[in-house]
């Protein structure tokens, strides 16, 4: 069990999203940083779908109602257990009755907090992941709150014997971080419309600098800077989006949809960010600036077939030292 003994600014449950019923209308939602969320659930002996806690900007306070070994993936907003600075990308153990608490952002927006059994919220169509505007998923629809009791799932008998071998705070194995830039260069292919936008702007959004807007969040990021227009007015016809399509409303302003983005959308999309450059969008700040390279849609495939393959390479590692723990 998991108390929550102050809030945070946005702290929800997300897993890999809903899928399924997008043809319904019904959002995807799920971790906005999704390798952050799996990472974190591999190094505890979870499923990679299982559900974890996204920490977004400010930490909240949770006091731990028994022992569990956690793992803390993502961004770096300087957690500590009982007043002590504890190590991310690790398998660590916390005591019955400790604390954890998160200071100031360092590097990164969200953080992911995985235990191990995972986050034990209902399944609302195939999912526990939160969305917000319906109130559907997570913990009864909502961010956490102060008070909120937060039960965890049944671990399995490797975690068991794990949590009750294990007499250090951590482990000493870790994964690579991910590493995430204060300006990254997103990864672009040219959407479905880039050809109806006049020459400068074609020009400007492989060329110039974008900041992410106060007005942004789990749906989408608004980006500020150069405006971008169209050669000449058009009417579309709404058609699907995907996370990380890149629309461009009548205020020529960007925005790069993301998690909680909606099913279709109607704004011509002047470009569609890699898979693989999405966590580092995802972990933006507001005010932070990004900048976009193009790149091809087999290029594109290709560095995520690569991300993917170091991913089972780093499972295979972690369940090795998994059996050679326990």
């Amino acid at each position: 069990m998991l108390k929550i003994r102050k809030s945070g600014l946005q702290t929800t449950v997300q897993d890999l999203g809903r899928t399924g019923f997008q043809k319904y209308g019904v959002i995807a939602s799920g971790a906005m940083d999704p390798i952050a969320h799996r990472l974190a659930n591999l190094l505890v002996g979870n499923e990679e779908q299982a559900a974890t806690l996204e920490i977004t900007l400010m930490g909240p306070v949770i006091e731990f109602a028994e022992d569990a070994n956690i793992a803390l993936c993502g961004g770096d907003l300087e957690p500590e257990i009982d007043g002590v600075a504890v190590k991310m990308w690790r398998m660590l153990t916390v005591a019955k009755g400790s604390t954890l608490t998160f200071g100031e952002p360092r590097i990164g927006a969200r953080c992911y907090l995985a235990i191990a059994g995972g986050i034990d919220v209902p399944l609302v169509m195939g999912s526990r992941s939160t969305y917000l505007r319906a109130g559907i998923g997570g913990f009864q629809g909502r961010a956490l709150e102060k008070g909120d009791l937060l039960a965890v799932g049944q671990m399995t008998p490797q975690q068991q014997k794990a949590l009750q071998q294990n007499t250090e705070n951590e482990f000493d194995w870790l994964v690579p971080p991910v590493r995430y830039f204060d300006e990254p260069v997103i990864r672009m292919m040219t959407g479905r419309q880039f050809d109806v936008f006049d020459a400068d702007s074609k020009k400007r959004i492989f060329n110039e600098a974008f900041a992410v807007s106060s007005n942004s969040d789990r749906m989408g990021y608004r980006l500020e800077g150069p405006r971008l227009s169209l050669e000449t007015p058009a009417e579309l016809i709404s058609e699907a989006v995907a996370f990380g399509s890149v629309q461009v409303p009548a205020d020529g302003n960007p925005i790069v949809l993301l998690a909680d983005r909606q099913t279709t959308g109607g704004y011509p999309k002047i470009g569609q960010a890699a898979s693989v450059d999405l966590p580092l969008i995802s972990q933006l700040k507001p005010g932070q600036q990004l900048r976009f390279k193009e790149i091809s849609l087999a290029n594109a495939q290709q560095r995520l077939i690569e991300q993917e393959q170091s991913i089972r390479e780093l499972k295979a590692a972690i369940q090795l030292k998994w059996e050679e723990w326990t």
